[in-house]
């Protein structure tokens, strides 16, 4: 008969670091998952044809649409919202992009007026819908998000259509 020698000590280690180890993955898993489940969109489906780009985005669990997207060749997050008249950029986000503070403006939000500083984008890529010298607005009160509003002075130049739990985008060329 074998005795076994492994000590209380190790064994209770070796079940603390089991556990941990569990933890760790659980906290990866969920934290990919509540990303995802905020931005299905990280690579937008995207089709080109002879006359237009189409881009179609899958709402969230929030019902909005969210996807990643590029100003200047920088990638950034959208929230698409047919309310902004603008791109509305945090200016923590604009400062990041070099984006540079223009005429200030007052804008009507559903907080109230504030204040907001014009800036022009050279480029605003979705997918495959690229988009050249779009106005939008620095708004130094969000802080507390990263995600650019994708406002009207954008979805003007796009077809865009909501069917079921999606949101087509399409660009005539």
């Amino acid at each position: 008969m074998t005795k076994n020698t492994e000590s209380p000590k190790a064994s209770k280690i070796m079940m603390i670091l089991a556990w941990a180890t569990l933890l760790i993955l659980l906290m990866a898993f969920f934290t990919n998952w509540e990303k995802h489940s905020y931005n299905p969109n990280h690579n937008p489906d995207s089709q080109q044809t002879s006359t237009s780009n189409t881009v179609v985005l899958q709402r969230n669990k929030y019902h909005h649409y969210v996807t990643i997207g590029k100003i200047n060749q920088q990638t950034v997050i959208f929230l698409l919202d047919t309310g902004a008249t603008d791109v509305v950029i945090p200016e923590k986000t604009a400062n990041q992009l070099g984006l540079k503070k223009g005429a200030r403006q007052y804008a009507n939000t559903a907080n109230g007026v504030i204040e907001v500083y014009r800036t022009k984008l050279e480029q605003l890529t979705i997918g495959n819908i690229t988009l050249h010298k779009v106005n939008a607005s620095i708004n130094p009160s969000m802080v507390k998000s990263d995600s650019i509003l994708l406002g009207m002075s954008a979805l003007k130049d796009i077809e865009f259509t909501q069917r079921g739990e999606q949101l087509i985008l399409k660009q005539y060329r």
